[in-house]
């Protein structure tokens, strides 16, 4: 790999934009910024969440289950998500004023027995998105993270491409978070052991 970069922007859709079915509260506010990001880098690559109907990760999946309560799945512990970005809704599409001509989308969470977080694996950490690959293919040793939400998804994005041996960075003030339950503290640190580099 080398020095080049690429910008990865983390599932900066309706659902998680006020007024969405799973609302990321400013998660609109970080749009213009992240437009004005784009020309820094070599390449542009969108993650999109895209979940079938009746996803197991959603809370109506599961008769009984409270939305943000957590149940045990076979690669461990899920969180129960109001449904959203279901695939082909209005609610799964980019934000209207993000700019969407980037190199590549990644689309996760299809498979409607895992949740995918992050841009590179499923949440079982062994199914790749193909991410990976593209990015070594395409020479790309740095990558900065932005978008929703800060403490699942982008989180577990820039652990993972750490691991996985890229340059990470997170900038923060085009970020937005959840904060379930401590999630954020959580999130903050994982990032920070994984050694990823957290920009204000």
């Amino acid at each position: 790999m080398t020095d080049r970069s690429a910008l990865l922007i983390i599932d900066v859709q309706n659902d998680f934009c006020p007024g969405g079915a799973l609302a990321v509260a400013g998660g609109d506010a970080i749009v213009p910024g992240i437009n004005a990001l784009i020309p820094a880098f070599d390449a542009v690559i969108l993650s999109q969440d895209w979940h079938p109907a009746g996803h197991s990760s959603f809370a109506s999946s599961h008769p009984g289950a409270a939305p943000f309560s957590v149940t045990e799945m076979p690669y461990g512990p899920q969180v129960l998500w109001p449904d959203h970005c279901v695939i082909g809704s209005h609610g799964a599409e980019f934000h209207p004023g993000l700019r969407t001509d980037g190199d590549m989308i990644i689309r996760k969470g299809f498979n409607p027995a895992i949740d995918s977080y992050s841009a590179f694996f499923e949440n079982d950490h062994t199914t790749e998105t193909g991410l990976d690959g593209y990015l070594r293919s395409r020479g790309i040793g740095r990558i900065t993270l932005v978008g929703l939400a800060l403490d699942f998804c982008v989180n577990y994005s820039a652990v993972d491409g750490a691991r996985l041996g890229f340059d990470v960075t997170v900038q923060q003030d085009l970020c937005r978070a959840i904060d379930l339950d401590g999630s954020l503290h959580a999130a903050m640190s994982a990032m920070g052991a994984a050694g990823v580099m957290l920009t204000a």
